[in-house]
């Protein structure tokens, strides 16, 4: 058995210079003498990784609290306006671009919509170069850290990033390296787009503190990021979290993935609409698309629309329960722009359905609560792929 590595002094300075940025970044402004006990490191360790901070502009002052004595005590937070991050969406409709500053408020965005069917990899990073270009002109000379990218589908792990999304047809497309190429020197980064946005849940919306924890997307497609003693849980594979491909239903509907019975051919906003038309009802897309139709849906009385709308509850809560029995979450928060929807008029009736699927004791540990950061942050969850090394390098040079 190998001895442990020794940690050098440069490893040290870095494992401080993190937890001292970390530290800031989600729970500040602090003082120095309060990062001590927030961080568990010395005075000395906080003044020289606060000192070197400052001098780099990551950190500025935001104002004083009074002493009983002497010097007042200076509040110290990250600068949002240091540099700017680059969050990119791949929808079903559309490629969202939005340059953020580090705290993720939105600077710049492009938006570029995508036909039925035009979801071959030339037309969507054509648009996704497009609107990276676009937003970086908007930047005002601030330096851009990177550009991370949310897509549907499984994503391999490493420098290619290689994207499986069978809803778009995609087969070892190796995004990540070809993004790579095409925005030289600008550095990339590519995830699953419900992972992006459980991210963004637990760092700073209805996640956030939570440890274990599921964050459902409902949207064209359905998934989710499961939350396993704070940390995202990806798999061997790097595909866990395909929850909408759970089957519900054997020898059921046909998915987009092929497969039969799965939630998302119940549950995703395509699928209902389908099986509200297929029921007799009459769905209109040319008055704001599917968002606009599943709103009506979902608002109107009629016995058909109400049949459908209950079954997808109903489906949603099954699936809900499986998640329930599988991960033991503390808490379950139900976001994307159809979950939402769905949310803020049948919520009792989901948490009912997915009482009446799951095992009792596992169920009333579990708590439902609507995402809090609105239908469209799946690019600031993308974001976060870059916001996560800032946090953890030791200089990131534009």
């Amino acid at each position: 058995m190998n001895p442990p590595a020794q940690k050098s002094t440069r490893d040290l300075k870095l494992a401080n210079r993190t937890r001292v940025l970390r530290t800031l970044y989600f729970d500040g402004p602090f003082t120095r003498r309060d990062l001590v006990p927030a961080t568990g490191l010395s005075t000395a360790s906080i003044s020289n990784v606060t000192s070197e901070l400052l001098t780099e502009g990551v950190l500025r002052e935001a104002g004083k609290l009074e002493s009983d004595g002497g010097r007042p005590h200076i509040l110290l937070e990250v600068d949002p306006g240091h540099a700017h991050v680059i969050g990119i969406d791949v929808g079903e409709t559309h490629v969202r671009v939005e340059l953020l500053d580090l705290k993720l408020e939105v600077q710049a965005g492009s938006l570029h919509s995508l036909a039925p069917g035009r979801h071959d990899p030339d037309t969507v990073i054509e648009h996704i170069v497009s609107g990276v270009r676009t937003v970086m002109a908007e930047s005002n000379g601030t330096p851009i850290l990177g550009a991370g990218v949310a897509m549907p589908g499984n994503v391999e792990y490493g420098p290619d990033a290689v994207i499986h999304a069978e809803a778009f047809g995609w087969n070892e497309v190796p995004l990540g390296r070809i993004l790579s190429e095409q925005l030289a020197p600008l550095p990339v980064r590519v995830d699953n787009g419900a992972m992006t946005k459980g991210q963004a849940e637990l760092w700073f919306g209805a996640g956030r503190g939570v440890r274990d924890a599921v964050i459902a997307l409902v949207g064209f497609g359905v998934g989710a990021c499961i939350v396993v003693d704070g940390k995202l849980y990806r798999g061997a594979a790097s595909s866990a979290g395909e929850w909408g491909h759970t089957c519900v239903q054997v020898g059921g509907r046909r998915c987009r993935c092929g497969s039969r019975g799965c939630l998302e051919a119940y549950t995703g906003a395509e699928d209902v609409l389908d099986r509200f038309l297929t029921a007799g009802g009459a769905v209109d897309l040319a008055s704001g698309g599917e968002e606009a139709a599943l709103e009506k849906l979902l608002d109107d009385p009629s016995e058909t629309a109400r049949r459908v709308v209950d079954e997808t509850v109903e489906y949603l809560g099954a699936g809900f329960a499986d998640l329930i029995n599988l991960f033991n979450p503390e808490l379950i928060v139900v976001s994307g722009w159809a979950g939402l929807m769905l949310a803020q008029r049948r919520m009792d009736d989901i948490v009912a359905a997915a009482r009446s699927y799951s095992l009792s004791q596992p169920f009333q540990r579990a708590r439902f609560v609507p995402g809090s950061l609105g239908p469209d942050t799946v690019a600031k969850g993308a974001a976060t792929l870059v916001i996560e090394q800032f946090l953890s390098a030791e200089r990131l040079t534009p």
